[in-house]
Parts: structure tokens; sequence; C-alpha cells
């Protein structure tokens, strides 16, 4: 079917969102059917299915995931793009778990909406099912508890998995880069952009970012992809040997040179070249590189013969090189020939929105890789990682699932990453029950009693909010998910 007759169905309780999104839909010329409930939908669903469906989660008669679920029963295949007022987390996981294509939350950019049903009717087009598209076999069905994946890397709704962007082209292989951020996004728009073409690429990021993944994508998309990338780690290098390392040298040229040897680029010769931490080349080599860089071409140490440097290059740091230029540790002009196309990659900790997917790719690998029983990766286990900073980024992530899935032995997988330690330290002045005259002990339903009581006093302050900076776990100094099972082991419940 083409994309000029096919037809998106909308379905919203709200007859203001059906009619704007009904709209949008009709000014990229689909056509559109709008319903107001699950029931309606149903009753009207003809013979001929839809190309996408764009489901409100929030319906007055069912949810969702609920008519969803239906669908599957009746093996009615359609790509779904669920939207929400009341978006988070655990409720992305679930819609991903769903067989979502996309999860949107209200209120939503109008260029997102349409990007997600382009890809949705080249999916389907490219996978020639006749209106096919929900993946509801992927995931397990327990969606309280366990989100284990079949396919983690394989799931719709991905940037860089092995399925397409919004209008119907690979976005990426099986590797690290997953995820659906706008940071993410934003990611597979530049390199869609810059990697067919021969331009110099400055990668910025923190170190376990994913930047020589970002090298190897743009490298595989690029005009180049049949030839070597070759990457160089430029921290690792001895200083007195930069110039043999990166451009080679002659028999002879110095005491250990016993025979000739090719460099870093003559080995990438047509096409990329990846120096990584480029910012820990010394200052007084940089002028050697830049050459190269402008003149495209370069001499082996100790030859004389010119050599053309045919090779684009992609370069990353971890590094604020402007800072390094202002302290005149980075040549002011090498940094702007590196800074073309610059790429920031967000750290973990500002795409939280990515480790449900992240961490579902990285127990499929670590059971390819280990061999160990398929363990079971939770909400709580998911509530958990996303409660830390990651500072050591993606590499961190995949360390602690790793090592996780390991102890697990298939079981559920437990993750105690650090938590801000937000607790008072203990002062020499701090009040102890030995120093009140009036009581020496406690009893223990005393103390469980008093427990009690600044639990329901501690979330009665924070309204009854767990998690995030002023949440009732952070005020306590506990991790959410140990919070959550006090509550629930207390018997407390929050007053009507």
């Amino acid at each position: 079917m083409s994309e000029s007759v096919s037809e998106v169905y909308v379905l919203d309780d709200d007859v203001s969102v059906r009619e704007a999104v009904g709209g949008l839909i009709r000014s990229a010329g689909l056509n559109v059917r709008t319903f107001a409930s699950g029931r309606e939908f149903l009753t009207g669903l003809r013979k001929e299915r839809p190309s996408c469906l764009v489901l409100d989660i929030q319906l007055p008669d069912i949810n969702g995931f609920e008519l969803q679920q239906e669908l599957a029963t009746k093996d009615i295949q359609i790509p779904i793009i669920f939207l929400t007022g009341h978006g988070d987390i655990p409720m992305s996981v679930r819609a991903i778990k769903a067989g979502a294509l996309e999860f949107l939350t209200k209120p939503f950019e109008d260029e997102y909406l349409l990007e997600a049903i382009r890809g949705a009717i080249a999916r389907e087009s490219e996978a020639g099912q006749p209106r096919g598209g929900i993946a509801s076999g992927d995931w397990e069905d327990d969606t309280r508890t366990d989100v284990r994946p079949r396919a983690a890397a394989d799931q719709a709704g991905v940037v860089f998995s092995r399925h397409h962007n919004g209008h119907g082209k690979p976005v990426g292989t099986a590797t690290e880069v997953i995820g659906q951020s706008i940071a993410l996004r934003q990611i597979a728009k530049q390199i869609e952009m810059v990697a067919p073409t021969d331009a110099t690429v400055l990668i910025l990021g923190e170190t376990g970012t994913g930047k020589e993944l970002i090298a190897r994508e743009l490298h595989r998309r690029s005009r180049r992809k049949d030839k070597p990338l070759v990457p160089v780690n430029c921290s690792c290098i001895p200083k007195d040997l930069y110039e043999s390392e990166f451009f080679g040298h002659a028999r002879g040229a110095f005491t250990s040179a016993v025979k000739d040897r090719v460099g870093r680029f003559e080995g990438a010769a047509g096409g990329t070249l990846f120096l990584d931490e480029i910012g820990e080349i010394p200052l007084e080599l940089q002028s050697k590189l830049l050459r190269v860089l402008q003149e495209k071409c370069y001499e082996r140490v100790g030859e004389e013969r010119t050599r053309r440097a045919d090779v684009r290059i992609v370069a990353a740091t971890n590094r604020d090189l402007k800072t390094e230029v202002a302290a005149g540790r980075f040549r002011e002009d090498l940094y702007y020939r590196l800074n073309v196309f610059p790429m920031k990659l967000a750290p973990l900790r500002d795409r939280v929105e990515d480790i449900p997917l992240l961490a579902a790719h990285f127990v499929e690998l670590s059971l390819r890789e280990l061999g160990c029983p398929r363990p079971r990766l939770t909400q709580a286990g998911i509530e958990a990682l996303q409660n830390y900073d990651w500072p050591g980024n993606i590499r961190e992530l995949r360390n602690v699932i790793e090592r996780a899935v390991i102890f697990a032995r298939g079981g559920v997988l437990e993750f105690d990453p650090p938590v801000k330690d937000s607790s008072p330290a203990l002062t020499p002045t701090a009040p102890r029950l030995g120093d009140r005259g009036d009581l020496e002990f406690l009893t223990d339903s005393e103390m469980q009693r008093l427990e009690r009581e600044n639990l329901f006093a501690v979330l009665e302050k924070t309204g009854w909010k767990i998690k995030g900076i002023d949440g009732a776990a952070e005020l306590l100094g506990v991790k959410p998910t140990t919070l959550i099972s006090r509550i629930g082991k207390m018997g407390l419940k929050r007053p009507d």
C-alpha cells in the first residue's frame, strides 16, 4: 500500500485530541478514522486493517494495554503508537513491551507523531505483511514484574536497532547504541546527515557514553564502508612514537626500526581513521597532525617520499577542548580543523528512559557471552538502575548487569548500584538514646511503632512521593525499591 492511500486510526476519548491529531494526519496526505472508545473501535474495525493505530492509554471503557492484548488474542496485527497524558518511565517500558512502535507523552511535537506514523507504514511495507506490526510475542506478558525480552535489541521503538527510523531506513546495528530518548534521536538524525559526507566529525562525551560505537556507525553508513575503519587510542601512544604510529617509518629510521612499518593513516587508506582521546596528543606534536588534515599528505619517519592521506577523520574526546585551548594545552587551529561537525553525546543520567531497553539488551548479550541461565529482569530492578547516576555511563551499566546475571543463577536480577547518601553524619553532639534520663531503651515493638510513625510522617511530608530529589526515599537515605517494600510490609496506605 502506498503512503498516499494509507489509513490511520485514532482512538482517544478527548474530542479535541481526536480532532487535532486527525487534522495533523490528514495534512500529511493520509486517511483518518477516529474513535472515542475501545468498544467503538472494535465494533468499527473493518476487514481491511489500518496501517497504524494511534491509541490513548487512558480510555473510559478499556485501557490501551488491555485493548492491545485483545487485538493480539484475536491475531489482529496493527502497529500501535501509544499516547498518554501521564507518561512515566515504567509506563513507557510497559508500552514497549506491549509492542508499541512509539510512546508519546502529551503534549508532543507534531513531527514526532508524523515520523512515527511514517515509520509504521514503511516498516509494514518493507516487511511484506498485510497489516502487521505488533510484536506481541517478543515480550513475556507479566507486565507487573517481569520485563524480560526475547530479543531486546530488536524491539520496535528503539532508535538504534536493526529496525527502521521514521522514514523506513535502517538506523543502526545490534550494539549498545540503543534507546528512544530525544537525545539519542537527535544523534541518529545527525548521523543520517553527516555519515554520507567526508566531513570531519568530532564526537564529544563523557567516558563510557559510546563514542566509538557512534564512530563505527558513521563509518558503516559512509561511502567508505567497504574500506578499513582504523581506531587509534591517542592516550596509549608513547610520546616519542606518535609520528611512527600515525605516519609509519622506514627501516633504519631509528634504532629499533628494523623494518618498514605502515602507519595508521596508510592503514586506513580509503576508509575512516578514528582518533579516540584526541585531547591527549602532546601539544608539540599537534602541528604534525594539523598539517596532514590541512594538506592531505604526510611522510613516513626517515623517508622523503610524500604520501597522500585519503582518509575520513572521526575524532573523539571526553575533554572540553575549548577549555584546553584557553589553557594553552590544545592548538586552536587544530580544534577548528576537527570541529567541523561536532556531536555531543548525552550521559546516561540524562537519558534514563533508555535504561530499560539497554538493560534488556545487555541481559541478552550476557546470556550469549557467559552461557548463564536466563534470569528475570523486573520493574523493581529497572527502577533500581534508574535511581543511580551512572558516572561510568553505558559501560558501567553493562558491567553491573553482567555481574547481576552471573549472581542471579536464573532467578530474579538484583542490582545494588550506589545511591546518593543523604543521611546526616553522626557527630559527637548528636543526641543518643542513653542521654535521655526518662528512657534508656526501647522494646522491639516500640521500635517498630516509632519506625512506622516516622515513615508515615516522611510520606506525609513529601505528599507520598517516593522517588526524586524531594521524595521520601531521598530524605530517608534509602533506595526507592527498599522504601516501597517497607511500606508494603508495614501496611501503610495513603489517607483518602
